[in-house]
């Protein structure tokens, strides 16, 4: 494959994500803005020029007499098919990406915050929620605060589809964010499987490094039923979800301070703090690095998974306001 053809099909890539996150038909104009928005410079002219190619392929249709274009099902498979070489390293981008979108401002309670969100059959939606409830209410999760959107609503960037509800988690991300703001750079390495031993994080027993990794790990673990989130909360023992960073040795003490404000505010996204140069659950870190491991967002979706409820999940999905976020149990009926 020569080079132009390989950035033809990045650019093509790229245009289906933005119509893929979009309910409404779009002209031109607005994917070029969109596409700007993500780091991918792609003027109005080019834009329409691969859209037209697109239509031929039949990855995209015209909806109405203007340009604006709706992707088709052919184009929702090559999006989620296509492309895997460029896939490799995605987990990390999006990590990235979600970090630098976070503006969530700690003394003002206001601003961004990155999330996860999970879609289930309305009929089970209650079901779910009293399966969560336990891991709400213990140290396994990020944070109580969800967002809840019905068929046909919007969280962040997501649509949320018919008879259907959604249910956004605010994600471990949010300390990857806060901390960049504050000027301290975290370097994310894996995702993994947390061994618990009396309620205590005890080893990494499996671990996903992002850099090569084109899914979320999170997301793996789970279809794959390695988790053991809700016998964990009951009894102390098990497996859950888990990620590890680090960060440099000299920021750790205003690390400990922006994390401590991040508590206040109802997020602990926080296990485990290591100190300088110390392994962490068995996992090295390097000279003059603190180790952090933080919990896994979709900790109490795994729950649902585990008693058989299918859940659609979208890891590192979107970003919303805090000020939208309410505690989860004023959905419970």
């Amino acid at each position: 494959m020569t080079f132009e053809t390989q950035d033809v099909e990045r650019k093509t890539y790229s245009i289906l994500k933005v119509l893929a996150g979009e309910e409404e038909p779009m002209g031109s104009i607005v994917i070029a803005r969109k596409l700007k928005d993500l780091g991918i410079d792609l003027g109005e002219r080019a834009v329409r020029y691969h859209l037209k190619m697109m239509d031929e392929q039949g990855l995209t249709r015209l909806a109405g007499r203007r340009d604006g274009r709706v992707i088709t099902p052919l184009g929702q498979r090559e999006l989620k098919q296509g492309m895997v070489k460029d896939k490799v390293g995605f987990a990390l981008s999006r990590i990235e990406l979600l970090a630098f979108r976070t503006t969530f401002d700690l003394e003002k309670r206001s601003g961004m915050v990155p999330v996860n969100i999970s879609v289930f059959r309305r009929a089970d939606f209650q079901k779910a929620l009293r399966l969560i409830k336990p891991v709400m209410n213990s140290r396994l999760t990020v944070s109580k605060l969800v967002v809840v959107g019905r068929a046909g609503e919007k969280i962040g960037d997501f649509i949320v589809p018919s008879d259907s509800v959604g249910l956004a988690t605010v994600c471990s991300i949010v300390v990857n964010g806060t901390l960049l703001k504050a000027g301290i750079p975290m370097d994310s390495k894996f995702g993994g499987l947390l061994q618990m031993q009396d309620h205590e994080p005890l080893r990494f027993v499996e671990l996903i490094h992002y850099a090569g990794c084109s899914l979320d790990p999170s997301e793996i673990f789970i279809k794959a039923g390695m988790t053991s989130v809700s016998h964990t909360v009951k009894s102390g023992h098990g497996n859950i979800l888990a990620n590890f960073r680090e960060i440099p040795a000299i920021c750790r003490p205003i690390a400990h301070d922006v994390i401590s404000s991040l508590a206040r505010a109802g997020i602990n996204g926080v296990l485990v703090f290591g100190s300088v140069s110390e392994p962490v659950c068995e996992v090295a870190v390097e000279l003059n690095r603190v180790g952090i491991v933080l919990v896994g967002g979709l900790n109490p979706v795994a729950a649902v998974e585990e008693a058989g409820i299918e859940v659609e999940s979208h890891a590192m999905s979107s970003v919303v306001e805090y000020k939208e976020l309410v505690d989860f149990e004023e959905f419970i009926q």
